[in-house]
């Protein structure tokens, strides 16, 4: 059975574990009402997606 012949320091683990990080989503403004939205999808407060109504919401 392989044993590590010396400790790994603090500075080698954090190095390796540089790439080990959780990303937010990619977020884009809706051109109509200027909301947060997901690239590629329907903006889920006005229901525009590409210029056209693509889902039909309340709007009060």
């Amino acid at each position: 059975m392989a044993v590590p012949k010396r400790k790994t320091s603090k500075s080698k683990r954090d190095k390796r574990r540089t790439h080990q990080k959780l990303e937010g989503p990619n977020l884009s403004t809706c051109p109509d009402c200027g909301e947060a939205v997901q690239p590629h999808h329907a903006c889920p407060s006005c229901g525009s997606y590409k210029g056209r109504t693509v889902i039909e919401t309340n709007e009060d």
